[in-house]
């Protein structure tokens, strides 16, 4: 089986090529300066010259803040993009793998969103990313799957936790936001997911599926969990509203997403975001470290 993956200078994609490599598959990572997907002849070059069986889209546009001041360029990218990508396929016989987020969703609930709770978006990232998977549905209904996902952090790139362990070091105290609840989640589990899913899209597995370590906890809690893991005292980590930080697009109150499918497929189960941390921590410290001038 051979990949494709779109993104791949990303945190994700990077994750999902190591992750293929190592498990032995032929995967070919592409990062925006090798393909754009807002530019059919792009895309079209991609796959005329590598014949992936499969294509996992990680790119996107996912400044939050952004998309709220320039909607349209966040749309070329997260809406138009999937929806190019979806009719190449087609074209081409290719099967797709797009990931989405939970911004999708209102974020006011206080049960865990289904994958087929209807969606709502808030922010223009939000319409934007819906957009994209509703363009992925369209062109492609039978040969791919919608992974979403959220609260990502990895060794590579900036994340929340990799700036908790920086400002660990610098900051006798850090105000973390106590009122916004979510799955952090270890972007090297989502890669593996999505390895194990990707030889079943097309077959019995098509639509939307969850991708997050299980469990909820606000970010003050992955913060003070963050601190614990570094011998730090996580008293040091002080509870702020959302109010401290006013952001140009809203917050979800409540990103928990369920995982009905996928435990209903017989995928692997998402593990407890506590166990997963104190795995990856090591490795994100390590990191930092070694860049640290």
């Amino acid at each position: 089986m051979k990949w494709l993956v779109t993104g791949a200078g990303g945190m994700l994609g990077h994750d999902l090529v190591g992750e293929l490599r190592a498990r032995g598959e032929q995967v070919t990572g592409l990062d925006h300066a090798a393909l754009d997907i807002t530019a059919p002849e792009s895309i079209e070059g991609a796959l005329a010259a590598h014949h992936p069986d499969l294509l996992v889209n990680c790119a996107a546009y996912t400044s939050v803040d952004d998309a709220e001041q320039d909607e349209a360029r966040a749309l070329r990218v997260n809406g138009d993009g999937p929806r190019l990508i979806a009719r190449a396929c087609a074209a081409h016989g290719t099967r797709l793998i797009h990931l989405s987020t939970d911004y999708v969703f209102a974020g006011d609930a206080r049960t865990p969103y289904p994958e087929d709770e209807p969606p709502a978006p808030r922010t223009a990232y939000g319409r934007t990313k819906l957009a994209g998977e509703r363009g992925v549905a369209d062109e492609l209904p039978d040969a791919s799957a919608v992974v979403r996902t959220a609260w990502l952090y990895g060794v590579h790139g900036r994340s929340f936790v990799r700036t908790m362990t920086e400002l660990e070091a610098r900051l006798d105290t850090v105000d973390v936001v106590d009122d916004q609840r979510g799955q952090p989640t270890w972007s090297a589990e989502v890669a593996a997911f999505l390895a194990d899913l990707g030889p079943r899209v097309g077959g019995d597995t098509t639509g939307v599926l969850h991708a997050t370590n299980s469990g909820e906890a606000t970010w003050y809690d992955l913060a003070r969990e963050v601190f614990r893991l570094l011998d730090a005292d996580p008293d040091r980590v002080r509870p702020v509203t959302s109010a401290a930080f006013p952001r140009p697009a809203p917050r979800p109150a409540y990103s928990v997403l369920a995982h009905g499918r996928r435990e209903r497929l017989g995928l692997a189960p998402a593990r407890d975001w506590r166990t997963a941390l104190h795995e990856a921590l090591p490795r994100i410290r390590k990191e930092t470290l070694r860049e640290t001038p």
